[in-house]
């Protein structure tokens, strides 16, 4: 099975796919990146669904890059005979999604093969496949996809399979269109157009950036990941484009990461706004006040990307999973959890939209208000905390951090954005006070000298690093300038940081252990930066940019001692954070996170 990072990530800013360095999609979701997959070899075998282009012969040698500013996909694949040009994208797009792929001839004469296995529902379900409407059918309950293509395809042992030349010059399209059973297929596309209106979907797209810094291929690149996953209807942005690509191999620490996470959506969105992409923001905003909308005790931490609540966790039995890493699952028990930073997120976004120049509405204004007065009963209880971990709840000190983000921009908006709620700014800078004195009261370990993961503890956290990054003490202050160096010398790995020592400690109630998170990686270049320390924090920042594949595409968690990327791929945190971190080092400031 291909590494993690051997895949490229492709999108049509509603739905993904993933494609091996060998030309096999093995994952894809139709319509929508939390759909059923139609191709499952990314957690399963090749019969669990996957579509593959090869040379009948021998490969001598393969490269890949995206063309130019867009997820356009070119592999170049050379043999003996020539050479071929394996071209991939899916078309931005209305009501039915695309992949088309298009072999072009580069020198000589290739003969290739096809492969296509359809697998509707995570690899389970064999479609009944037909000739008919000019393509060839696949039908199985709800979803339909036809493959429409000049080439010749046959079935073997339920299978599409077909070979064909390729000579030099030579353009050989496929299209796979998925449609509604019980719909007629749409009109056929034309591939070069779309080729065509792709790139320039694309390169319009990332002209806006305004990063001119350092590191701008890498900044745009990211910024490119993070609008694929995107949901564009709605504006929802997506964790990650796959489920249960696991945190340890072979190990239970799978999860789903296709839905909407308020935190990971919030950070997407300030990086977006720094980097100028306000419409983004502005949809974003849109889809919060439709998610959260009703009363602010029904508040959850995660949403599907059409404000969908209900993301019920299940497991599948006939996937053996990434590289025997079980249990795949779908859905997000996550969502019933009670996390306190989530208000202070999205109260921060808020603020910085607004700083942006994205006005308030009143609206808007309406759900902060009643997201502050449900905090303010509520923030002294313990919660499950930024990490989601599934022991018991804790007075972690990260969330009360946050909760004081939350009161203290609550206080900001109404003092700095002339927003109404006059009448409860007395009484929010009153609890702010409190949060805050009550971190440093109880959060900070004098005799280990650093602020620990949960009151009373002795533990580490990495989520502490974002103190002075949200502003709730500089970097100045000695107890933060100790959390650093602490977090520095015992929770690095192999050059990098762990969230927290996940083996012999109980607080996330899993087995095994995982590898090293790349955000708080991120985090503690920041914080180097922020310190003094700016060639450490540079050299750290180039040390994480290495890891990036041949694409520039990040997964959540690196293995420093077997040298590979873990979890699920591309992670939208991973990517906003290496944006945040060039804009530091560039000289840009902090305003994405702090006051």
């Amino acid at each position: 099975m291909a590494k993690i990072e051997d895949y490229a990530f492709l999108s049509d800013t509603q739905t993904s796919a993933l494609i091996g360095r060998d030309g096999s999609v093995d994952w894809l979701c139709f319509p929508r990146f939390d759909s059923g997959a139609c191709f499952a070899a990314l957690l399963g075998e090749a019969e669990n669904g996957r579509w593959l282009f090869a040379p009948a012969n021998e490969v001598k040698t393969t490269r890949r890059r995206y063309r130019g500013d867009t997820l356009i996909l070119e592999t170049e694949i050379e043999t003996a005979g020539g050479v071929v040009r394996l071209i991939d994208f899916m078309p931005p797009r209305g009501e039915n999604p695309d992949i088309v792929r298009i072999i072009e001839g580069l020198r000589g004469t290739v003969r290739m093969k096809m492969e296509l296995i359809i697998r509707f529902e995570y690899g389970h379900v064999i479609p009944w496949v037909r000739k008919k409407h000019g393509g060839l059918e696949a039908i199985a309950g709800p979803d339909a996809l036809i493959l429409r293509t000049p080439v010749e395809t046959r079935g073997e042992n339920l299978t599409t399979v077909a070979e064909f030349d390729v000579t030099e010059g030579e353009r050989v399209p496929f299209v796979l269109t998925w449609f509604a059973s019980h719909e007629e297929p749409p009109r056929a596309i034309h591939p070069e157009h779309a080729l065509e209106q792709t790139e320039k979907y694309w390169t319009s797209w990332a002209k806006k950036c305004g990063h001119e810094g350092p590191w701008r291929e890498a900044v745009v690149r990211s910024l490119i990941t993070l609008k694929g996953l995107t949901y564009a209807p709605t504006g929802g942005i997506v964790a990650a484009a796959t489920t249960s690509l696991p945190e340890e191999i072979g190990g239970v620490r799978n999860w789903d990461y296709r839905y909407c996470w308020l935190r990971d959506a919030t950070f997407t969105l300030v990086a977006l706004i720094e980097a100028g992409y306000l419409e983004e923001a502005c949809s974003w905003r849109e889809w919060l006040l439709r998610a959260v909308a009703g009363s602010a005790d029904q508040m959850q931490i995660m949403y599907g990307v059409r404000g969908e609540r209900r993301l019920e966790e299940f497991e599948i039995d006939w996937l053996t999973g990434y590289e025997n890493s079980r249990p795949v699952r779908i859905g997000n028990a996550a969502t019933k959890q009670f996390q306190l930073d989530v208000y202070g997120e999205v109260l921060g976004s808020m603020y910085r939209a607004h700083r942006a120049g994205i006005e308030s509405s009143e609206l808007d204004w309406r759900l902060q208000a009643a997201l502050l007065n449900f905090l303010e009963s509520k923030w002294k209880e313990p919660d499950e905390g930024i990490w989601e971990v599934r022991g018991s709840r804790r007075q972690f000190t990260h969330s009360k951090m946050m909760a004081w983000v939350a009161f203290d921009r609550g206080v900001k908006l109404i003092e700095q954005c002339n927003c109404s709620g006059g009448e409860h700014l007395e009484r929010w800078r009153k609890v702010r006070d409190e949060i805050h004195a009550q971190v440093c009261a109880q959060g900070y370990n004098a005799k280990k000298k650093a602020f620990t993961q949960f009151y009373g503890s002795e533990e580490l956290d990495a989520s502490l690093l974002m103190m002075p990054l949200v502003g709730f003490l500089p970097a100045t202050d000695e107890r933060v300038r100790n959390t650093i160096e602490a977090v520095e010398r015992e929770l690095m790995e192999g050059g990098f940081i762990l969230r927290y020592r996940a083996q012999g400690n109980n607080v996330d109630g899993l087995p095994g252990t995982e590898g090293v998170f790349l955000l708080c990686t991120f985090w503690l270049a920041d914080c180097l930066h922020l310190i003094g320390r700016t060639e450490d924090a540079r050299t750290l920042f180039e040390r994480l940019l290495a890891l990036r594949n041949d694409l520039g595409l990040l997964s959540e968690q690196y293995d420093p001692h077997v040298k590979r990327q873990l979890g699920n791929f591309p992670q939208a945190f991973s990517h906003v954070a290496l944006v945040n971190t060039a804009r530091i080092l560039s000289g840009e400031g902090i305003s994405s996170r702090s006051a």
